[in-house]
């Protein structure tokens, strides 16, 4: 078992009012809200600190939480909703960040799954392998290394793990994508991680690269990562991302 919470918020640098945004004839907080409902969770909830979110959202038919104002992250408002909420320590609660109207189901029920599976883990996220060395070497494709059995040793912006014997001249050079992967943003957190992390400062290696996940693995926190089943739909960041949403879901029907 396990619940989704929907963290959204009005302020966003490159898409004011993103959640709030039409979409395909709906809000994008709708998009992804009633792809939420379609995942089997045993609660659903929108939080949010913006009266207009919590209100439109309400009219839709979600459950919303209004958290407080000075959250820096989706995880510390999800804290704040688990906190409220009272849930146990040992619950599982799934991030899904309320700009991914394309985010797959079958994504949602693995994150959660793979947490459940794993007892001793903290968090549990997704990565898929990259097919691109453009992709490699794009610092907005964040890149994941793991251990055999999964366990996360780091996140970066870098391109990671560098095939050296491919790139002899350089990062230019490089031909290789050999092992790499992205990560996917679709968190699982046991509520007793969840706080421990929120409760956390920020740590260097997070500061530096803007990387959440690296102030859990800083602190030694269980992150395992698992290959997707399929691959998600692109999240909505910048005016053209919303158009090509729009496509997207057109051409799902």
């Amino acid at each position: 078992m396990f619940r989704i919470v929907i963290p959204a918020r009005y302020a966003s640098s490159r898409l004011p009012g993103k959640p709030l945004l039409a979409l395909a004839g709906k809000p994008l907080l709708q998009w992804v809200h009633e792809r939420a409902l379609g995942c089997g969770a045993i609660e659903v909830l929108v939080a949010t600190d913006d009266a207009r979110i919590a209100e439109v959202a309400r009219g839709f038919g979600a459950q919303v939480v209004l958290t407080a104002a000075h959250h820096e992250t989706g995880t510390d408002r999800i804290a704040e909703v688990a906190r409220l909420a009272g849930w146990s320590n040992d619950a599982v609660v799934v991030n899904l960040q309320g700009d991914e109207p394309l985010m797959p189901a079958q994504l949602v029920r693995q994150v959660a799954a793979l947490l459940a599976r794993h007892e001793s883990a903290d968090i549990a996220t997704l990565a898929a392998q990259l097919d691109s060395v453009t992709a490699l070497l794009d610092p907005n494709v964040v890149k994941v290394v793991t251990t055999p059995q999964g366990r996360a040793l780091y996140f970066s912006r870098a391109p990671i793990p560098w095939d050296r014997d491919s790139a002899t001249q350089g990062l230019s050079s490089q031909v290789s994508v050999a092992g790499a992967r992205r990560h996917i943003g679709l968190y699982a957190y046991r509520v007793s991680a969840l706080q421990r992390l929120a409760a956390l400062p920020p740590t260097p290696l997070e500061r530096l690269e803007r990387l959440e996940q690296l102030r859990a693995l800083e602190h030694d926190m269980d992150i395992r990562v698992d290959e997707a089943q399929v691959l998600p739909g692109p999240d909505v960041n910048t005016a053209a991302d919303l158009q090509r949403a729009a496509i997207l879901l057109a051409a799902q029907g």
